[in-house]
């Protein structure tokens, strides 16, 4: 099964599943089975996806699991990142890793780990959140060979 939503302001949105069905109440749409999302140079992968709706069939939120999976770009540099649930709030163009999230720079191979991250695409920013003491945000940069500390301090 494949569909497209076009969106108000002329994006193209294309969306694969092998199944689909459609709550018009509810305003949801429910995709299973190899879900595949495009949107210009954005992918995203799931076992589930949900799409929540306006009265119009605009879509506002997209909740993606079971092996979700994103691969984003960000001012001319891609992400990729994983999490046991991704939302991508559509009218806020923010998506937000929950459980076990993971982003990857691919520019620069840094990471960052927590319990959720939060990507702000028109802020370009991103926000990492532990999990208390049980497990805390954790970040790996590859720093320069020629990299040294350098102090400074504020008086």
């Amino acid at each position: 099964l494949a569909f497209l939503f076009c969106l108000s302001f002329s994006k193209q949105l294309e969306i694969k599943a092998d199944n689909f069905s459609a709550d018009e109440k509810k305003m949801v749409n429910i995709l299973s089975g190899s879900v595949l999302v495009k949107s210009n140079e954005d992918v995203l992968r799931s076992d589930k996806l949900l799409i929540f709706t306006d009265k119009n069939n605009k879509p506002l939120k997209y909740v993606a699991s079971g092996n979700a999976s994103f691969k984003i770009l960000i001012k001319d540099k891609f992400y990729t990142g994983s999490a046991n649930e991704l939302i991508y709030y559509a009218t806020n163009d923010i998506y937000e890793a929950n459980g076990n999230a993971y982003i990857q720079d691919l520019s620069t191979n840094n990471k960052l780990y927590g319990n959720k991250i939060s990507i702000d695409k028109k802020k370009q920013s991103y926000t990492v959140f532990g999990l208390n003491n049980k497990k805390p945000a954790r970040f790996i940069f590859n720093l320069k060979e020629d990299f040294k500390w350098k102090w400074m301090l504020v008086f």
